[in-house]
């Protein structure tokens, strides 16, 4: 199968909010920054606390090694912003935080997901999850008679959800292909899909051509992320420098480019804030474009569309970073030991989409999608008159639904090619006409 090399891989998984601490002087330091610039928090609490218990407490120690670990990480960044004249972006920064190979958060063995690691995800908290996408896959594969591609699928957990019920509604596709980047996460996978293994095949890179349904559950969402600030009748650029070898805020005037541009179309007179332009999710999109020949593309994740992601009263961005299940907002912590991710801008996925010969088939809440795709008949078949079994069930099901918890704050989006039946996910509390 012909394949297509992206310039950069992608986040394999992404933290649902848990607890929160204040940002500390850290082992790898960064310097202070004022109140003006800085990418606080506070507008993160005020939106969605329900995410965010406030922690008063340190964040969690590293060991040795893993600290050793990160200092290699953090030099490595050192070394790039020395080389690039003494200023990089932050979505390089984040870049090589998240992606530098064998040193990066995404590239090295450490557990990741679950309650050893830094953050669950809904497959982990639940297999009825990738049971009902499970229903939307097999209409997407009944009507294109093609195959499933996950893009990082992380511990294979929703892989192996997903082609469990395909098997029992017998709509199982020829091929199930995982898009993966960590060779230590491909062990993984193929250990707990190995029942599967005659249907399921491992990529380097997007097929040139393909059919059928391309899933991502929270990828998007920790794709480099560009910092601009808008006021004072400017566009500005935050990125990377060093001061005495610690990582520090610089701004940089914007002029000219695609940053700019997007920015300039983005910008309200009285804005004066920060936040983040995704402009590596928005090529992702596109090249997904140039693959799909017909099927779908869904991506689960959480975010808004443009006006609530741009809206005055969010005037810190929603850059957010995740260790042990504490979540802070500094960026400069522990570098490679710590996931970095930020909102996704609903309305830029689908304009992109649109731009590259795509229809947008449905754009729902993850409660919505759930329930449209049988979430709650796929509950039923556990009694509840078995309550050691039923009461386990319901509580993982109402944390997926709840509005309180994921089930509005994460969204659901779907573009297609060459599809003209309504996907059922959608069926209900579609809110494209919001983008």
């Amino acid at each position: 199968m012909a394949q297509h090399n992206l310039a950069l891989p992608w986040r394999l998984e992404a933290p649902t909010f848990g607890f929160s601490s204040w940002a500390i002087r850290l082992p790898i330091p960064a310097c202070p920054i004022s109140s003006a610039s800085s990418a606080s928090s506070a507008v993160n609490y005020h939106f969605y606390p329900e995410f965010i218990t406030l922690a008063m407490s340190p964040l969690p120690a590293p060991d040795p090694a893993a600290l050793e670990y990160s200092e290699k990480t953090a030099a490595l960044i050192r070394g790039e912003i020395e080389s690039a004249g003494g200023w990089i972006p932050f979505s390089r920064f984040m870049e090589l935080a998240l992606y530098a190979p064998g040193l990066g958060y995404y590239s090295a063995g450490m557990h990741k997901f679950g309650a050893a690691g830094d953050f669950v995800t809904a497959p982990e908290i639940s297999s009825l999850f990738g049971q009902a996408l499970a229903q939307q896959a097999a209409q997407v594969i009944g009507l294109t008679a093609g195959n499933i591609l996950e893009i990082g699928p992380g511990s294979g957990r929703l892989a192996f959800d997903l082609l469990s019920e395909l098997e029992q509604l017998g709509q199982l596709p020829e091929r199930y292909y995982l898009l993966e980047v960590s060779a230590d996460l491909r062990q993984r996978q193929q250990h707990l899909l190995a029942r599967f293994a005659p249907r399921v095949e491992w990529l380097d890179a997007l097929p040139a051509s393909f059919s059928g349904l391309i899933i991502g559950n929270e990828v998007l969402d920790a794709m480099p992320v560009h910092l601009v600030i808008w006021g004072q009748g400017k566009l500005l650029e935050r990125g990377v420098i060093l001061e005495d070898d610690l990582f520090c805020w610089s701004e940089r005037a914007l002029t000219s480019g695609e940053l700019f541009d997007t920015a300039a179309s983005i910008a309200e007179e009285g804005k004066n804030y920060v936040s983040e332009i995704g402009l590596t999710a928005r090529g992702f999109i596109a090249s997904l474009a140039g693959s799909l020949e017909k099927g779908a593309i869904l991506m689960l994740d959480y975010g808004f569309g443009q006006s609530e992601y741009y809206h005055p009263q969010r005037d810190s961005g929603t850059l957010m970073c995740h260790y042990r299940h504490y979540a802070h907002d500094d960026p400069f912590y522990l570098p490679g030991l710590q996931d970095i991710t930020s909102h996704v801008d609903f309305s830029a996925i689908a304009e992109t989409g649109l731009a590259h010969g795509l229809n947008l088939l449905g754009y729902t809440s993850q409660a919505h999608f759930l329930i449209n795709s049988g979430i709650t008949g796929l509950l039923a078949r556990a009694s509840p008159e078995k309550a050691s079994a039923y009461l386990p069930l319901a509580s993982q099901v109402q944390k997926l639904l709840n509005p309180a918890e994921m089930g509005e704050l994460f969204k659901a989006i779907a573009l297609g090619k060459g599809l003209n039946t309504a996907l059922i996910g959608f069926s209900q509390g579609d809110k494209s006409r919001m983008l």
